[in-house]
């Protein structure tokens, strides 16, 4: 086991910039006043079981349909620049579908609010670049932050205002972008090297 402080802390940065739990609030605000309730620790475990998982599984899925995780991150890297450019511009170039689930705990909030294809994609780009235990201890950071924002969500709203989350989002995006910029230039490197 090789944990670094650098890794977990960039790693981390990475996830919370892309779940964007921050940004998400007036979601989450309007989620539960659809809802009624929403269970805050179901949805953190929920969301935290599925990124692990993928963390683990994502790769074998890969190598399943014939994908090396460089190729992935290479892919990630464009999907993060896009979600990065969607936060810094304040431009939708994904809608999603109106839903009615039966319980907004799972669907849409844990999957895929929190994870989503965004964050899973990161999760494999991460791997290709960091220690695998390093990842996990910053999704389960982001994990209880994510509890943490869920439980308070009102409050946050009321001391942050809309502005604020406007400008965190704006931050976090430049951020995202810088990321984004690196994981792609890291491995499309790799991939010239194996070829």
């Amino acid at each position: 086991m090789q944990f670094s402080f650098k890794e977990i802390f960039t790693a981390f940065m990475v996830l919370f910039a892309v779940i964007d739990i921050i940004g998400n609030i007036p979601i989450i605000i309007d989620l539960r006043k659809k809802m009624g309730h929403i269970q805050s620790g179901k949805a953190s475990i929920i969301a935290g079981v599925i990124l692990i998982l993928f963390l683990f599984l994502g790769k074998s899925i890969l190598n399943l349909v014939g994908i090396d995780v460089n190729s992935f991150a290479v892919a990630g890297a464009f999907i993060l620049f896009f979600i990065a450019l969607e936060m810094i511009l304040g431009i939708t170039l994904y809608k999603e579908e109106e839903h009615n689930a039966i319980s907004a705990t799972v669907f849409p909030l844990a999957f895929p609010l929190i994870a989503g294809p965004g964050s899973l994609t990161t999760l494999l780009s991460l791997r290709a670049e960091f220690s695998i235990e390093n990842i996990i201890v910053a999704v389960l950071l982001n994990v209880i932050i994510i509890f943490a924002v869920l439980k308070t969500s009102t409050k946050i709203e009321r001391i942050i205002g809309q502005n604020g989350i406007n400008i965190i989002r704006k931050v976090f995006g430049v951020i995202l972008l810088a990321i984004a910029v690196k994981l792609f230039a890291h491995n499309i490197k790799a991939l010239f090297a194996l070829n």
